[in-house]
């Protein structure tokens, strides 16, 4: 069984969602190709680095992410620090040839991403960008719906990304909150649901987006007594153009007051439409225009198909009639990046498309500024 030594750089929140990922897949995916092992943490400060090191069980701690991007003995860089760290530890893993799964967005900067792009030209490792909702069965099977033509020509779509932790003028402005750190709800849930309305339809042609910002300040992380300006946006609102006319609405929020962590799309064709409801992963919901409408209605209607925990094989942990939750694509995300990586096969979403996100992302930042409709460039 041939056995991946990974480094991890940055252990916050993101850090331990990757970390359970390898050391639960072997639960989940019953295959015994490979499995990984989490030789090195890189944190900040000793203290995290050893406290994740003792969490983590053998892993060394370390405080410099060279000691990880150029160990010879590392197979897999796993990036999930803040955004503007991203830049010097991917031009590093990129020159050392190491597997890379990174955390979104690939940088804090369009300048920067331009940088990955160049570096990218003479980089052969497997990478992939952690755009977990993708991964979903049922954006899987939506994916599928439409690639089958089962909604027909696409006529309108929206898509929405809500969080209200950012609604309370008291909440500190910590880095997500930093424009200086590549903050903002554009980067941070934009990038996510920019993606997957992207997966699903192809590209955009052209858009039109609106940002604002709550609060002028807010209190600092580090002394809640001190106020500080406020730079980075706290939601926006996107105009989206496919290639064939259709256009629709692209939403992320962190000021949307009641709600949790809530994607949702609709996508309606002239030929039937799909759906996901908000906090509701298990079931898409499916509408087919050429079923019966008589009697009474005949068989017309939404249908809720039970997607669930259904991934192809070898997956197959829980049960696929238990009730998925928000881990269950960091998994199958993770999962796809390492058998990739196994079978020397390019993976999906690759550095390559996160550097076509920040793109997006950065004409979103500019229709926002300039208030204008944007053309733009495809992704392939």
């Amino acid at each position: 069984m041939k056995i991946y030594k990974v480094g991890i750089l940055g252990f916050g929140f993101i850090g331990k969602v990757h970390a359970y990922g390898y050391q639960n897949i072997p639960l989940y995916y019953d295959q015994q190709d490979f499995r990984t092992s989490i030789s090195k943490v890189c944190t900040s400060r000793l203290e995290t680095a050893r406290k994740a090191a003792n969490l983590l069980g053998s892993a060394q701690p370390v405080l410099d992410y060279r000691e990880i991007t150029e160990d010879p003995e590392i197979d897999i860089v796993n990036i999930c620090t803040p955004n503007h760290l991203h830049h010097a530890a991917l031009l590093s893993a990129i020159k050392h040839q190491k597997h890379i799964y990174c955390d979104k967005p690939l940088t804090a900067t369009w300048e920067e991403a331009k940088e990955i792009k160049e570096a990218l030209k003479e980089y052969r490792g497997i990478s992939q960008m952690t755009l977990q909702n993708r991964f979903f069965p049922a954006v899987m099977r939506a994916k599928q719906l439409i690639e089958e033509g089962c909604i027909g020509r696409v006529l309108e779509f929206r898509a929405s990304y809500l969080h209200s932790g950012s609604s309370d003028p008291k909440a500190p402005l910590k880095w997500k909150l930093s424009a200086e750190a590549g903050g903002g709800v554009v980067a941070d849930l934009g990038s996510h649901v920019i993606d997957l309305m992207h997966y699903l339809l192809g590209d955009f042609s052209e858009l039109s987006a609106a940002t604002s910002i709550a609060y002028a300040q807010r209190p600092s992380a580090d002394d809640p007594g001190k106020m500080l300006n406020v730079e980075a946006e706290d939601n926006m609102l996107l105009t989206v153009r496919l290639p064939n006319g259709a256009f629709g609405q692209i939403s992320a929020s962190k000021i949307a007051t009641g709600t949790e962590d809530e994607v949702a799309f609709e996508i309606h064709g002239n030929k039937g439409a799909v759906r996901l409801m908000p906090m509701q992963w298990h079931r898409l919901h499916y509408y087919n225009c050429a079923a019966p409408t008589a009697p009474q209605g005949g068989l017309r209607g939404w249908t809720a198909i039970d997607c669930g925990h259904r991934y192809d094989k070898p997956g197959g942990f829980p049960t696929p009639k238990a009730v998925i939750g928000w881990m269950r694509g960091h998994m199958h995300c993770l999962y796809n990046f390492l058998a990739n990586v196994h079978a020397g096969k390019q993976s999906e979403p690759d550095l390559k498309h996160g550097v076509y996100i920040q793109y997006l992302l950065e004409k979103v930042k500019e229709s926002a500024k300039t208030k204008s409709w944007l053309s733009l460039q495809a992704s392939k």
